[in-house]
């Protein structure tokens, strides 16, 4: 395949050209590489290289001015709008960048277009004045500041270049403008020098006034490339400039318009291939490169080309291992680093001026693969030690003093993480500084196998240096929101380049390095609407209308450009994939792109169209199954002795994993930090409570004098026991408050129940408060002792009847403490876990002999408490009084559910819960 730039050098040879003494001027910097590559293959002996420059770097020659960031344009903006607007009505900073971004758009397109500003700008305040009715007597105070924005815009532009002038920078535009202005100078001062422009299309009006002059001087050649395809349909977009060049310039009155090629007509092997998702697409992209290895060994002449470069990570981590040779054009985006978001931390840490801080924020710091290594000191993690006393003391926030107290031996990276930056801005850079040098110091001592982190550091030392120096000179970063803004308007522009040789292997690319550039192979992805072509969107103060009428570029325009790029990488490909997002998502894809669609209704090529349907493998749920070894049943036999409690027992029922986990291995569940009062917490505190009030009654009648004597003790019996499980926790304000007001009136609630009794002439007696219990059970199937163990709530005598009484805080409805079928009892959690509970209560007060028969048993229902005593009762015929029948009948489901625990021969096997 002949590429593109090889064509022109070759022209240029055959029309004996001095190339050493031509400047090349191209639209990137990447082309320029690539054409001084392609030279060694024109010239057959050693010459100089020729001057080869980007259109920007010209144009910058031109002007004599240095191209600024927009960082730091956003700085010296803001210093015209200060002096220019009262300190009353002033924007802060941070509002200021907000708006201030577009404005500065359009000051860069008015001046590319060499629109005369005071004309623009006047018409743009005459449609706002037209807008508010400015002649109107009764204008609000809002309304006058409006109009009086919009009238000061060209006093803005005015202030605002001159003071760029004057330092010798300026952004694109005005950069682009001074070139034209120092035009007629680079003429004269170079009479001699030629210039070539290669691969030019859409040109902004100073562009175009520059090219003209030097061709008009006969100081410059001009090579495009577009087919004649394009140039012959007055209709497609991808000849748009070429043929309003060819019609409008004086210079192709005369002179031949250099090229009209004949490439797009070859024989090409194109395919659309719809695939879902962005992550389907570059998995597709590994896949198809594999394949293409495997029919040729080289893929030097194949090129990705990421439509959307958010695809550049996914795409890297799907490419083939077998590719040795890989030159990627784009920089790896800074703010997906790692260290990136250590620093989004920080600044969400600080963004609230308190001296308190959030657990979870915390926790995220220290744990953070580049700050945890700064808190082992003398082989202890102060890390972990930190998170350890969160857990402990259920610590919501803490603050500096607390966390020193912690890691004491830390103390000093503690004082750079947490200490108050809303103080100053200049010790929050500080500080941010010393991080990264403290990280860099640590990296340092296995430096080998940190090279890549340390480069990542490195480059997060100079954003921050660069965030130093613009604050120090202009002083507008007053406050911890701004300068988290301006942080990452900086970090969204930095990249960390890839190093590799660029002409080499497969080329990885965004769309508009493609410029100039030919591919034998090409994959383009995302081609999809919104994404090729960008689509609809007016980022800009300007009208569309006004647009119109300064011929200034609308989206139309801006989707040739794209139409342009996409239809010259298929010029002169020989196989092309065109990959688009078949999926439906928030803001893009799903749509295939209209280049698609036009290609189909081009009566030039077969485009082969597939839809991807990936081949997602049907998994199988495989419940787990733990197989009972020897040593597994010697742990059964110490846990049986050691004693089986009810909900153990009716966890084992619910799912025999959970059971195996919890009682066998002894794991636990993690205790994490309780933001809000948990519901184990809640029940926790009012049995607590309960079981205080009630115990110095044991033994006795209670009187209703009793109960109420209880009442004003609520408030200080249910605070201490909130602080005693609570820890450390709030529970002043928010719903923890909540919570703590329905503690209260649960346990008031519960003795007004108490009081309504006995003022009914009901008599109860208390027997027993959350009494502990282990009683001996023999099993003869079993040749090792088997022990039920369990604390019971409440024992006490209603009317004579004793009561074995289960709380719950939760919401237990009549009917749920109902046994129908005994074999189900210990099958079915959801219907029976209740009525085993409470029958596995009494079974145990009837084996130690300190219950008689009849009895009831039942639960208290704190949600539920107009339902009052929930009694047991067996529906077949006993009622609710439990006798020894029914304790006969339990037993016999116990022991078999006792002896399913215990028998080797049945593993443990997973429920699916539903």
């Amino acid at each position: 395949m002949t590429t593109f730039i090889f064509e022109v050098l070759k022209e240029l040879k055959n029309n004996n050209e001095n190339l050493s003494e031509l400047t090349f001027v191209l639209p990137s910097k990447r082309a320029g590489l690539f054409l001084n590559h392609q030279l060694s293959q024109v010239v057959n002996k050693t010459i100089f290289a020729p001057q080869i420059l980007s259109i920007e770097e010209f144009v910058e020659e031109l002007s004599q001015l240095k191209s600024i960031s927009n960082t730091e344009l956003l700085f010296e903006f803001y210093n015209t709008y200060l002096q220019l607007t009262k300190k009353e009505s002033a924007d802060s900073f941070e509002t200021f960048s907000k708006w201030s971004q577009i404005l500065l758009q359009d000051f860069n397109e008015i001046d590319r277009y060499l629109i005369p500003h005071k004309n623009i700008f006047d018409y743009l305040s005459a449609i706002q004045d037209l807008k508010h009715w400015s002649v109107e007597k009764n204008q609000t105070e809002f309304v006058k500041n409006y109009i009086l924005f919009w009238n000061k815009l060209h006093a803005y532009y005015t202030h605002f270049t001159d003071s760029l002038l004057n330092k010798k920078i300026g952004y694109q535009g005005l950069i682009y403008r001074e070139a034209v202005d120092n035009l007629e100078a680079y003429i004269q001062n170079n009479a001699d020098k030629k210039h070539v422009f290669i691969g030019f299309n859409a040109l902004n009006t100073a562009e175009e006034t520059i090219i003209q002059e030097l061709l008009q001087n006969d100081l410059a050649k001009i090579y495009c490339d577009i087919d004649k395809v394009f140039m012959n349909n007055q209709k497609h977009d991808a000849a748009l400039f070429a043929r309003q060049h060819l019609k409008n310039w004086k210079y192709f009155k005369n002179n031949p318009f250099n090229w009209n090629t004949e490439n797009y007509t070859k024989d090409k092997n194109i395919s659309a291939i719809g695939i879902p998702k962005n992550i389907g697409q570059a998995k597709y992209v590994g896949s198809l490169l594999k394949k293409l290895q495997q029919d040729n060994d080289s893929l030097s002449n194949t090129a990705v080309v990421l439509g959307d470069e958010n695809l550049l990570i996914p795409v890297l981590n799907s490419l083939p291992e077998t590719i040795q040779a890989l030159n990627i054009t784009m920089g790896f985006p800074l703010k997906s680093i790692p260290l990136a978001s250590l620093f989004d931390h920080l600044f969400h840490l600080h963004k609230n001026n308190t001296n308190t801080f959030y657990f979870k924020d915390v926790i995220n710091i220290v744990s953070h693969q580049f700050i945890n290594p700064l808190f082992l000191f003398d082989g202890i993690d102060y890390a972990s030690k930190i998170i350890e006393t969160i857990d402990k003391n259920n610590l919501v926030y803490l603050d500096k003093h607390r966390l020193t107290k912690i890691a004491k031996p830390c103390s000093n990276i503690i004082e750079l993480l947490f200490s108050n930056w809303e103080n100053s801005m200049v010790l929050a850079l500080e500080n941010c500084s010393k991080l990264i040098l403290s990280i860099k110091s640590l990296l340092d001592n296995n430096k080998k196998s940190n090279l890549l982190t340390l480069e990542y550091v490195f480059r997060f030392n100079e954003l921050f240096n660069e965030l130093i120096r613009l604050n120090s000179e202009h002083e507008h970063i007053k406050d911890i929101s701004t300068l988290y803004s301006i942080y990452k308007e900086l970090l969204s522009s930095e990249t960390l380049d890839f190093q590799g040789e660029p002409l080499q292997g497969l080329q990885l690319m965004g769309m508009l390095e493609s410029r100039v550039l030919d591919f034998e192979t090409v994959i383009i992805s995302s081609v999809n609407e919104g994404i090729l072509p960008a689509g609809k969107s007016n980022n800009s103060f300007i009208p569309f209308d006004v647009k119109l009428e300064n011929n200034l570029p609308t989206y139309k325009e801006k989707d040739a450009v794209y139409t342009y790029h996409f239809y010259r990488l298929l010029q002169r490909a020989k196989n092309v994939y065109i990959l688009y997002n078949t999926e439906a998502d928030v803001l893009t894809g799903g749509e295939k792109s209209r280049f698609i669609t036009q290609l189909d209704l081009e009566p030039i090529h077969n485009i082969n169209h597939q839809i991807i349907t990936p081949q997602v493998p049907t998994i199988e749920t495989q419940l787990n199954v733990i197989t009972k070894t020897d040593s597994l049943q010697q742990q059964l036999v110490v846990l049986a002795n050691e004693g089986f409690s009810p909900s153990s027992l009716t966890n084992y029922i619910r799912n025999p994993i959970d059971f195996y986990y919890q009682k066998v291995l002894k794991i636990k569940e993690h205790n994490d930090v309780e933001e809000t009062v948990a519901a184990n917490t809640l029940g926790t505190v009012v049995h607590n409570t309960l079981e205080d009030f009630y115990k110095p009654f044991k033994g006795r009648l209670l009187t209703v004098d009793d109960v109420k004597s209880l009442k004003p003790k609520i408030q200080q019996t249910i605070t201490y026991h909130f602080k005693n499980e609570y820890k450390e926790g709030d529970i002043t304000k928010g719903k923890n408050l909540i919570i703590f007001e329905i503690a209260k009136r649960f346990v008031s609630n519960f003795l007004d129940l108490e009081i309504q009794d006995l003022k009914a002439g009901n008599t109860i007696k208390i027997i027993e408060v959350e009494a502990e219990n282990n009683v001996s059970i023999e099993i003869p199937e079993l040749d090792f002792p088997v022990n039920i163990k369990g604390k019971v709530d409440r024992i006490d005598e209603y009317n004579g009847i004793t009561r074995i009484i289960d709380y719950k805080t939760g919401s237990v409805l009549k009917g749920q403490v109902a046994v129908q079928d005994w074999e189900d009892i210990t099958t079915d959690y959801k219907k029976y876990s209740k009525p085993f509970q409470v029958l596995t209560y009494v079974y145990m007060l009837n084996k130690a002999n300190k219950i008689n028969f009849p009895v009831e048993a039942g639960i208290i229902s704190f949600k539920n408490l107009s339902s009052g005593f929930i009694k047991f009762n067996e529906k077949n015929g006993h009622g609710t009084l439990i006798n020894d029948n029914t304790l006969k009948a339990f037993e016999a489901q116990l022991t078999n559910l006792i002896l399913e625990i215990c028998n080797p021969k049945i593993d443990f096997v997973e429920k699916e819960i539903l």
